[in-house]
């Protein structure tokens, strides 16, 4: 009886880091906003390098995307002028992909072409 209700209690252990796991992965959103360079116009603290952010504006309240790079990222930076975007004139675009919170910011993984919006 004892190692059935361990087996149990081990079970109920491992489904809840399942979901857990599941969770972190992230959902599939799609997002519209302004993107700008994170480390060229926001100049955000700890990034390098050239990074696409995605700036969406949600009843007066402002979240930003920080874009991972990937084979969607690289030809959107320069091709849609991303790179050169000020904060306060950034390029419209719409991006698919899976988001992940990782130290208080968000992370959008683009799975498919990061798309400029006309106005």
């Amino acid at each position: 009886m004892r190692k059935v209700l361990m087996l149990a209690a081990v079970g109920v252990l491992f489904s809840g880091l399942s979901f857990l796991k599941a969770d972190e992965k992230g959902e599939k959103v799609t997002i519209k906003g302004g993107a700008v360079c994170a480390k060229c116009a926001l100049k955000e603290p700890g990034v390098t390098k050239c990074q696409n952010a995605v700036i969406v504006t949600k009843d007066g309240k402002k979240t930003t995307y920080f874009l991972v790079n990937n084979d969607f990222f690289g030809a959107s930076h320069k091709a849609l002028g991303i790179c050169m975007a000020k904060k306060d004139d950034p390029v419209k675009v719409k991006v698919t992909g899976t988001v992940e919170k990782k130290d208080d910011k968000l992370y959008l993984t683009p799975t498919s072409k990061i798309e400029k919006e006309e106005d």
